[in-house]
């Protein structure tokens, strides 16, 4: 792995992008959460929904043997092989209007080594300003995780249960379609979420992965499900176990004063994500 000292160097790096708020990418994203008229607010935007814009277009040359392209660039060139969505922090200040205009600046906040019970891992913090012609739209932190290859006498990750029970609840049995097409709303080549083999024989994993931010994503649905139209100001989320594609998963939240408690459990009721959200 580079050293850590070079890897800090990455810290403050910026890119900057342009794109449009187009009505395809959202009529997908509608179809894949299995909407025919979906509950987010009419001629905008959903929450997380800037994730289909902006998205990665590297040239296939330029690809490595995981489907994402090569290290180095923007993101600090982190030399282990398992990388992840670890969560995230969203405020949302204003809607992004169906065929925006938007843009979007990225800095490198942060690059952090950890050594964890099942060996290396590197954090890094990446800061996302979105913004419309009419000013700040979302700001987000997101936090990627790097770790080791998986080893056969790796620790089993000990599992979290949920402290409460949930008020509003939806399992759902997840397949490779459901992965499939989520990769392909986001144009995420990452092989861990399409294809078995690489993921069994090269990553460890016992199945297909089921995306983190489709986890983020269907919570919030999960809330827009129970409260149509409302307008959300922020939302808080932390992955802390992978689901798989071969076992059903269930969406949980309990709503509060200022928005929901929500988590996501796997078919064994061990928390996978945690998150908070704030309403309108």
């Amino acid at each position: 792995m580079a050293r850590f000292e070079d890897l800090r160097n990455w810290i403050g790096r910026s890119e900057r992008a342009e794109d449009i708020a187009t009505l395809a990418p959202l009529a997908g994203l509608a179809a894949t959460l299995d909407h025919d008229a979906p509950p987010w607010r009419a001629g905008e935007v959903p929450p997380l929904g800037h994730w289909l814009y902006f998205l990665p277009r590297a040239p296939q040359r330029d690809l490595a043997g995981d489907g994402h392209a090569h290290k180095g660039g923007f993101l600090p060139p982190v030399e282990l092989p398992r990388r992840m969505w670890a969560g995230g922090s969203l405020s949302f200040h204003q809607p992004i209007r169906s065929g925006e205009a938007i843009s979007r600046h990225s800095v490198i906040d942060d690059v952090v080594p950890k050594q964890g019970r099942s060996g290396r891992m590197v954090f890094v913090s990446v800061r996302h300003e979105i913004a419309t012609a009419t000013g700040p739209a979302v700001t987000e932190i997101h936090d990627i995780v790097y770790r080791d290859a998986a080893r056969p006498d790796d620790p089993v990750p000990v599992g979290e249960r949920p402290t409460e029970e949930p008020v509003w609840k939806r399992s759902l049995v997840p397949d490779p379609v459901l992965l499939f097409r989520y990769s392909a709303l986001t144009f995420n080549g990452h092989r861990i979420h399409y294809d078995r083999r690489y993921c069994r024989e090269v990553e460890g994993y016992p199945g297909l992965v089921f995306h983190g931010p489709l986890s983020a994503t269907l919570l919030v649905d999960l809330y827009l499900r129970h409260n149509p139209g409302a307008w959300i100001t922020g939302f808080r989320f932390r992955a802390k176990r992978p689901l798989f594609d071969i076992h059903p998963l269930t969406l949980c939240a309990v709503p509060t004063a200022s928005g929901a408690r929500m988590w996501v459990t796997d078919h064994e009721g061990f928390v996978a994500m945690s998150a908070e959200l704030d309403g309108g």
